[in-house]
């Protein structure tokens, strides 16, 4: 009983006790934000300025997304087994050390591995937030308190674009990577002195060492086969076909020692469950649409517009002012009538409309058109992103949140790291072909052009404004297309979406939280064992002559003790 009690507390908590225990859970994912939003409008300057091609422009960001990929299930399991709080802070850390080293990039492949120690630390954050979140707000309740976070995380999604163009047009790219150190510095300290949450009851923890080795293997042989077939090596090569066979036998085998492991990284169980495992397969087709947006919106605006880094991060406002309405106003509504299904159906539908919609694209595309396009998704994706991990973490046992909550998350990201490392692939390929094709018989005339053309042939991702004007209307042109070539992969995606939420049970959500669950459950074990010690006192009494023991008596005193316990 005792264990239970310490567990959680045995009262309910005010609007303001939870605003202030999730105070530094908001901040840190405010800083996990910030930092992704941040370099998004300067990323096309920051690999002009290291001198890195299309293809480095693209594993800039799968690395931070790979990493984010492989740690989230682990962070996830890790969350049901020690201290949550700990890993909290532990999450931050990590990701705030990734941060600075970023900053001080000296080439592009080192900022592609200091990345790789972000989206570590990143993996963490999302998963472990969410299920913090889950120990403290009932499923009914958590809408309304989410869509306030959402809204705070929406700030950091809107401000990180345009302070990150500021900073990048002042002061250069490496000051958007030093902003974020005060923020997690302040939700280190809130963390420690605000967030209370009741600790695993778990004895010996068991880690799945081989199952994350054999999971990063598989899933990072994997994306560097996808992202390089084609272009590094041919499909057909030597190389491919090694590649292939270890990722298809490190997958192989992670799943396979998953079904044997006592805490398994992605317990297989798990896809038992309908809701789980319709709930992933909408997150791929989420995961896809949602990072695709984040990385090539910016490469839009100022590679297909000539925009600054400046004008870009303006330039995607329509598109977070839809995810922000969306996620706090539907958030509100979940939390009022208790009804979701309704509300993801419709985003799915809004979420496909819009990545067919920026299948469309020109580099002379209207912007009010291009505004609408972006609010039309945002909102989809808004109505949607939340309330999968929501409807997961409503139908999961309490000891299994951490997996269920992180796992969701985890093929979300992974889908979305390869989604955009294939896509990425074919906008390099096509650009390619668009601008050969613009080119003709271009023949440079100064200079600059031919300086230009050099540039263009060895892959360099351009900086436009600085182009000759008898080449920026091909070279803008060329990426306008492309781009919108690669939204394309994201449709059928998007259907399969649709089609997963349609199929999820509408089970209501539970007014309960998971700390509260985890209470009942220990509750009725001592129920049980009292009921066990009574009849087994009650059976010796008899043998004995019909006198029962004083352990027997004690035992009926716990049972009428739990009586109240019982019927709720």
């Amino acid at each position: 009983m005792s264990n239970a009690s310490s567990a959680t507390p045995d009262t309910k908590r005010s609007a303001r006790e939870i605003y202030t225990a999730i105070s530094g859970l908001i901040v840190g994912m405010f800083v996990a934000v910030l930092s992704g939003t941040i370099v998004s409008t300067s990323m096309p300057v920051i690999i002009n300025d290291l001198g890195g091609t299309q293809s480095q422009y693209t594993w800039v960001i799968t690395a931070s997304l790979l990493a984010t990929a492989v740690s989230t299930p682990v962070w996830g399991k890790l969350a049901d087994l020690v201290d949550r709080k700990i890993l909290i802070q532990v999450s931050l850390i990590i990701f705030t050390v990734g941060t600075v080293i970023a900053g001080f990039s000296t080439d592009t492949n080192m900022l592609i591995a200091v990345r790789v120690v972000q989206g570590i630390g990143v993996g963490g954050l999302m998963s472990l937030v969410m299920i913090a979140v889950a120990l403290i707000i009932s499923p009914r309740e958590r809408g309304k308190y989410m869509g306030v976070v959402g809204g705070i995380m929406a700030l950091g999604t809107i401000g990180g674009p345009l302070l990150g163009g500021l900073l990048t047009d002042a002061w250069g790219w490496r000051a958007n990577f030093f902003v974020g150190v005060p923020f997690a510095v302040v939700a280190l300290v809130l963390l420690q002195f605000t967030l209370h949450l009741p600790k695993p009851q778990r004895g010996r923890v068991s880690i799945d060492y081989f199952g994350i080795v054999l999971l990063t293997v598989g899933v990072s042989t994997l994306l560097i086969w996808v992202s390089m077939g084609g272009s590094q090596f041919d499909w057909d090569s030597t190389t491919s076909i090694l590649l292939a066979v270890t990722a298809g036998l490190g997958i192989a085998g992670f799943i396979t020692v998953e079904f044997f492991v006592k805490e398994p990284i992605v317990p297989m169980s798990l896809f038992r469950n309908r809701t789980f495992t319709l709930s992933v397969v909408a997150s791929v087709a989420i995961g896809v649409s949602m990072f695709a947006t984040s990385v090539f919106l910016a490469q839009y605006f100022q590679l297909a517009r000539g925009a600054t880094p400046t004008e870009s991060g303006l330039m995607t406002i329509p598109m977070i002012i839809g995810q922000m309405g969306a996620s706090i106003i539907i958030g509100q509504l979940v939390s009022r009538f208790g009804k979701w299904k309704g509300w993801m159906l419709a985003g799915s539908v809004l979420a496909t409309i819009g990545v067919s919609l920026m299948a469309t694209l020109r580099y002379d595309t209207p912007f009010a058109l291009v505004a609408v396009y972006m609010f039309v998704l945002g909102a989809g994706l808004g109505m949607v992103m939340q309330n999968l991990t929501l409807i997961v973490q409503n139908d999961t046992a309490p000891q299994q949140l951490g997996a269920a909550s992180s796992n969701v998350n985890f093929f979300r990201t992974i889908a979305g790291t390869i989604g955009v490392t294939i896509m990425g692939s074919l906008l390099s390929t096509n650009v390619g072909t668009y601008i050969a094709d613009g080119l003709g018989d271009f023949i440079p005339s100064t200079e600059a052009e031919l300086t230009a053309l050099k540039n263009l042939g060895a892959g360099d991702v351009p900086k436009v404004g600085a182009l000759p004007e008898s080449l920026r209307t091909i070279v803008e042109g060329a990426y306008g297309h492309g781009i919108a070539d690669a939204f394309i992969i994201a449709i059928p995606l998007a259907v399969i979406g649709i089609i997963a939420i349609a199929f999820v049970k509408n089970k209501p959500l539970s007014t309960m939280t998971a700390a509260e669950h985890l209470r009942e459950q220990a509750e009725e074990s001592v129920i049980q064992v009292a009921e066990a010690e009574v009849g087994g006192s009650a059976e010796g009494g008899r043998v004995s002559g019909g006198e029962t023991t004083a352990t027997s008596t004690g035992s009926v005193s716990v049972l009428e003790r739990t009586d109240e316990r019982r019927e709720r």
